[in-house]
């Protein structure tokens, strides 16, 4: 007894070993990345060090596309200006890159080393998980200086480096860094099936106890009682499954070999062999947004100008349309050519070379009669320009880029004859550097490379100008390409609550002062202009699925420019009220604005997505959003990816704040029958504060729900409070660090490896290299681990209690002895040679194909109930096995003739063959290692018959009556459940037989 019983806890503590030994080593690769550390002595100015040596103070160098090891504060950085660009992905979601400044008292030393020349210190608050906060303080001794630092000043741990080099010091290291802080403790997941398994074997535990003592009971408590109890308890201990847990777990790592064989979802890796048949069992998946169901790419799909619209089959119309006005632009915004900057005469007209004809223009807009007439292709024009100058992208180059840059365009006057001075067009050559980009969010960019590809391209940026490169027509095979400087004097970005961004911009050549405003259609619509267009145009590109926006341009003089930075900076500078007094001054320019645009950017969804949330949808699966991005993208992106349909009603809870808005909020919610809830994080915690039930109730009741500015911590709250609020199962999937808490609170975890890092793909339990793995995963492979554990745990169940209802007949027979009925070897063959591998088969096994699993995810429905395990199929298992048991030792009692081991032949034979036949019937997906199980066990117990003479009669084996004998116990033990399961499948066949 207590040899299987080690055998068995040494093969779980193994491959429990085996899955610590793997995570060991992930970790170890990420720990054992080395960094540069600054030291005194060394000859290059710094050591290699791995991550996991770092600690408190030191100092580091982290270059581009490097992770950060800890958490640091910005000293110096490669820029000049001590800016640089930091990619946060993996910690809060959002795929913009982040801005961050060196302190500027460090910034301005000639070189790292001379970090140790000076005498300072460095004042951080205690650990915290806020990763939007930071208090601090960087002191100079020896000049007096002291500067605040805050959250621009820092590099969080597991952000990464994306542009240039920066170099900090480290300040928060391993559990205390703003990362780990905001991942919960991984736990010990242990799948609802082994659960269910735990209680039926305490079920099973209070039976052999019950067997037992009702044996004491009818044999009389006289003499030594307690030894007959306990040899009792010995006898009847077949009863609990002891190898269930082997056949367990070698059923785990089969079903694991199986998926990530599964040519169809390649890629796929299972790291926790103990839960593939929780995937069996999902009622909700938490799915992150960004890289999980986008692959983070934006596209300009396309462009409404009110009278005309063009798309990707005519946007090289506009590209023509730029080449062709190249010469006039360039020429207006030439410095001391019109505009501000002209001094009449021969400012006011220009002549510009071209291989034919010249085109001669003015600077000033042209008139004919009220209305102002300008040249084809104006409006075009004055969109992509608009475009390309409001936002907040910079261009990003690598240092060692090679631009070529000249001053070689001259334009003459050709009034008066005079020559004007020459004029500082900048020209580049055609092989200009292919800039990279950064911005507060991916649509920005998508604006700014399309503009790019129709002609203006985005060169660079700084914080008081932007220079834009346009291409011009060529002339004798050479680059005519111009620039177009630009003074930002205001820059207004966009929040949540004004939904637009604004920005003023002087050009440099011509002078002229254009205020551009670009936001949503329901904020801009009161904004603009009267038109007949813009509403009607909107929703066509919403129900299309993009992302719209709003372009409008106002001209300021220099009167009205100087009286709105007179109020502007009044308002900046008050102490009581500041972010309503800004708003209303720039309210005050948002009038009567020119529409110049509407805009409509797709965000490129994975391959798969949309069919694979149908599909979950139709499996009875409640899908949630959980994200760290605004709310709007996570409107978007939950309407293009039909988590929530074009017609279905939304409500959203954006900005609660009290109690009161809480429940008035809810109230609303709960007379909103099917539609979906969009709720922001904020809202989320005072809900959660005030009306927890509630809430819970009617947001696990909506058919979808996206909650957006979710934290890491509060993504892993929300799949906890479903867990606890309605018992079900749980599946999260995430690609970036701010997953990891909630792929490791999640009952099943799946981490897809991707552009944002492998930390939650090291974190799943799964690992998928795509979101439309998880239909397979769960429909096919979830179903199959699932039914194939129910049934293989059912067949050792029954095996234990069929053996013991034997022995329990025996004993009671037999004056109620405790004497074993089977003994030796004939006990260690029954549950190892002889049934051991036709039971095991049964992981073969499959009630459906996966394409009708696929076809028909209704089915998964069905599997959430948890009717394959349950106290029902148990009991009907138990009454199975006394009456097989009954059935085969009565008979064995009543055919057998003169003696005893003619009743341990028979009955042992029959129990045998029993076994077999009760596994052939519950197969119903045969496969050829079945058969060879079968026949396989049924030849080696043939063989024990010849050679264990010792418990069988040789001569009684080889006897016709031991043969119809044995024929008619197991006939009678297996034929009426036969005809039960026919009868049952004929008037009430499960979901699945109904397909066939």
């Amino acid at each position: 007894y207590w040899g299987p019983l080690s055998f068995v806890l040494m093969v779980t503590i193994g491959r429990e070993a085996v899955d610590d030994l793997r995570r060991h080593q992930r970790d170890h690769e990420v720990n054992s990345q080395k960094y540069k550390r600054l030291t005194v002595n060394e000859t290059p100015g710094y050591e290699m060090v791995p991550s996991s040596k770092l600690k408190v103070g030191d100092m580091i160098i982290v270059e581009k596309n490097e992770r950060v090891p800890a958490d640091l504060v910005l000293l110096r950085t490669s820029d000049k200006s001590g800016s640089v660009f930091v990619r946060t992905d993996q910690l809060d979601g959002e795929t913009d890159w982040k801005l961050r400044l060196a302190v500027p008292l460090t910034q301005k030393l000639n070189k790292d080393s001379d970090l140790f020349n000076i005498d300072a210190s460095v004042y951080i608050e205690k650990p915290q998980n806020d990763i939007h906060s930071f208090i601090g303080t960087f002191s100079m001794h020896d000049g007096g200086d002291e500067t605040g630092l805050n959250v621009e000043n820092t590099l969080w741990a597991n952000t990464v480096v994306a542009a240039g080099t920066a170099t900090g010091i480290v300040i928060y290291t391993g559990c205390e860094t703003r990362s780990v802080m905001n991942n919960s403790q991984p736990r010990s997941k242990v799948g609802l099936l082994d659960v269910e398994i735990n209680g039926l074997t305490k079920v099973l535990f209070c039976a052999v106890l019950g067997l037992s003592l009702v044996m004491m009971m009818l044999k009389g408590f006289s003499g030594p009682w307690y030894r007959y109890m306990f040899r009792f308890v010995l006898l009847f201990s077949y009863i609990i499954p002891i190898s269930l847990r082997v056949n367990l777990d070698m059923g785990k790592a089969f079903y694991s070999w199986q998926m990530q064989n599964d040519p169809e979802i390649q890629g796929t890796v299972v790291r926790s062999t103990t839960i593939p048949e929780e995937l069996g069992r999902i009622s909700y998946v938490l799915t992150d947004k960004t890289g999980t169901l986008t692959q983070n790419e934006m596209v300009f799909k396309k462009i409404h100008l009110g009278i005309v619209s063009h798309d990707n089959d005519t946007f090289h119309h506009i590209g023509q349309i730029i080449q062709n006005l190249a010469p006039t632009i360039l020429s207006q915004s030439a410095p001391g050519v019109g505009g501000s900057g002209g001094s009449g005469g021969a400012g006011n007209s220009v002549v510009i070379e071209q291989q034919q004809a010249p085109l001669i223009i003015t600077n000033k807009p042209m008139y004919s009669g009220n209305r102002m007439r300008h040249p084809e292709g104006w409006r075009e024009w004055e969109a992509v320009k608009a475009l390309a100058l409001c936002h907040n992208v910079t261009p990003i180059t690598d240092e060692d880029d090679n631009k070529s840059v000249s001053t070689s365009s001259t334009y003459t006057s050709s009034a008066g004859g005079s020559t004007s001075p020459t004029k500082s067009v900048i020209n580049v050559e055609a092989s200009a550097t292919e800039h990279q980009y950064q911005a507060s969010s991916p649509d920005e960019i998508a604006l700014v490379k399309w503009t790019a590809e129709v002609g203006l391209t985005l060169i660079a940026r700084d914080i008081n100008s932007m220079t834009l490169q346009m291409k011009t027509r060529k002339s004798k095979g050479e680059s005519a390409d111009g620039m177009l400087q630009f003074q930002i004097l205001q820059l207004f970005p966009f929040t949540s609550e004004s939904k637009r961004m604004g920005i003023i911009v002087r050009d440099s050549g011509s002078g002229e002062i254009t205020f551009y405003l670009k936001g949503a259609d329901v904020v801009m619509t009161s904004i603009v202009q009267y038109n007949d267009w813009l509403s009607e145009e909107s929703g066509n590109m919403a129900r299309e699925g993009l992302r719209t926006l709003v372009v409008a341009k106002k001209v300021l003089s220099e009167e009205q420019y100087n009286d709105f930075e007179t109020r502007i900076s009044a308002a900046r500078l008050s102490v009581t009220d500041r972010v309503a007094k800004v708003a209303a001054v720039i309210e005050s320019l948002e009038r009567e604005m020119e529409l110049l645009c509407l805009t409509g950017v797709e965000d490129r969804l994975q391959d798969g997505v949309r069919p694979t949330l149908e599909l979950l949808r139709n499996a009875g699966v409640r899908v949630w959003m959980l994200t760290g991005d605004k709310l709007e993208t996570a409107c978007c992106i939950a309407k293009s990816s039909q988590l929530i349909g074009r017609n279905q009603g939304l409500h959203v809870l954006r900005s609660v704040s009290t109690r009161t808005e809480a429940h008035a909020e809810l109230n609303n919610f709960r007379r909103k029958q099917g539609h979906a809830l969009v709720i922001s994080g904020e809202s989320l915690e005072v809900c959660l504060q005030y009306y927890r039930p509630e809430f819970l109730e009617l947001a696990t009741a909506s058919p979808a729900v996206v909650c957006c500015r979710c934290s890491p911590t509060q993504k892993a709250q929300v799949v906890q409070l479903i867990q606890h609020h309605t018992g079900k199962r749980t599946c999260a999937v995430g690609d970036g660090g701010n997953d990891v808490s909630m792929i490791q609170q999640a009952d099943a975890g799946v981490g897809i490896e991707g552009r944002e890092g492998r930390q939650a793909s090291l974190a799943g339990d799964f690992s998928v290299p795509q979101f439309s793995h998880i239909a397979k995963l769960l429909l096919v492979h979830g179903r199959r681990s699932y039914k194939r554990s129910a049934a293989l745990s059912q067949f050792v169940i029954h095996r234990g209690l069929i053996i013991t209802t034997l022995q329990a007949v025996f004993s009671a027979v037999f004056y109620l002895s405790s004497v074993a009925l089977y003994q030796g070897f004939l006990m260690v063959g029954y549950s190892t040679l002889y049934t051991m591998f036709p039971v095991f088969s049964l992981v073969l096994d499959q009630d459906i194909t996966s394409t009708t699993a696929v076809t028909y995810p209704e089915l998964y429905k069905d599997l959430s109930k948890g009717r394959s395990l349950s106290y029902k199929t148990f009991f009907i298992w138990v009454l199975i096995s006394i009456y097989q048991g009954g059935v085969i030792m009565y008979g064995a009692l009543i055919l057998f003739e003169d003696e005893f081991i003619h009743i341990v032949a028979i009955s042992f034979s029959a129990l045998i063959v029993t076994e077999l036949i009760m596994v052939a019937l519950t197969v119903r997906t045969w496969h050829r290692l079945m058969v060879l199980a079968e026949l396989f066990s049924l030849a080696l117990y043939l063989i024990s018959l010849a050679v264990l003479h010792e418990y069988f009669d040789w001569e009684f084996i080889w006897s016709y009556d031991f043969l119809w004998k044995v024929s008619i116990i197991t006939l009678v033990s297996c034929f009426p459940l036969y005809i039960i399961k026919f009868l049952r499948k004929k008037c009430s066949p499960p979901s699945y037989l109904k397909l066939s």
